[in-house]
């Protein structure tokens, strides 16, 4: 009777082992960022800027209707997610860097399987965009937008969080994969950022965008991680959709995104 489940039970194992396996990729990465924290401290810049005065100076001029909330209120919801699309859509460099430094190779001939090492990457730029949260939702308390603290709606945010850093990452990581240069990667990279941006809910609702640019914002997947952080962040406000249709489409292309980037991921050592 118990010769079935053995088969079962060596499943598990691979599993548990490759998880772990992705893990060691995550401890890696974070301990790289202990040893210089600085880039967490640079990049706390851009949000308090964008708090501080451009969302301060739109308060006072209402020129973009956000409904019952505040324009600050809608705008820090937006600012945590573009601080997110910024950090991880840069994130593609740091595997270019291996690669010149040799220690991809390392990575290539360990026992990690190829999407226990993209899963390891992707999750370790939400380190970095769970920084980033922390130091928006701090900023939005001392602003006076009372965000939400209620525990299960502020692990969402970190869930989305997760979720959208580790889409943009892995993304990153697959135009690395096809580019190989920094130059031509930074150049990709600055082209993509403003248009996903500006493309998403971030600064204003997609009601007042051009009928032409809406498509594009439904086919944005930064689109639907702001509306999760919105919605879980400000519960006041107005979600675009439902909760579980932003997850479901951060998830699944997080996924799909993952699975290319493990068959692209060996032409980085060519």
């Amino acid at each position: 009777m118990a010769t079935p489940s053995l088969p079962a039970a060596g499943f598990g194992r691979r599993i548990a082992t490759q998880l772990d396996r992705t893990f060691a990729i995550v401890d890696y990465e974070v301990r790289k960022l202990r040893r210089d924290p600085s880039e967490l401290l640079l990049r706390a810049v851009q949000p308090a800027l964008w708090l501080l005065v451009f969302g301060e100076v739109f308060t006072q001029v209402h020129v973009i209707p956000t409904g019952n909330l505040t324009y600050l209120q809608f705008l820090a919801p937006g600012v945590l997610s573009q601080s997110v699309l910024f950090i991880a859509i840069f994130y593609g460099i740091a595997s270019i860097r291996e690669r010149e430094l040799g220690i991809i190779y390392k990575f290539l001939v360990s026992p990690a399987s190829r999407i226990s090492l993209v899963t390891g990457k992707a999750l370790s730029a939400s380190v970095r965009g769970l920084s980033q949260a922390t130091i928006v939702y701090l900023l939005a308390v001392a602003l006076g937008v009372h965000p939400s603290l209620d525990p299960l709606d502020i692990l969402g945010v970190l869930v989305a969080v997760v979720l959208g850093a580790s889409l943009f990452a892995t993304l990153s990581m697959i135009i690395a994969s096809l580019v190989k240069t920094q130059e031509r990667f930074l150049g990709i990279g600055q082209l993509l950022t403003m248009p996903l941006f500006f493309a998403s809910s971030a600064i204003y609702p997609i009601s007042i965008m051009p009928t032409w640019l809406r498509p594009i914002a439904y086919a944005n997947p930064l689109t639907y991680l702001v509306d999760a952080v919105r919605k879980l962040m400000i519960p006041a406000s107005t979600s675009v959709f439902p909760l579980g249709v932003d997850f479901a489409v951060l998830l699944g292309a997080t996924i799909v995104l993952i699975l290319v980037e493990s068959r692209l991921y060996p032409r980085m050592a060519q």
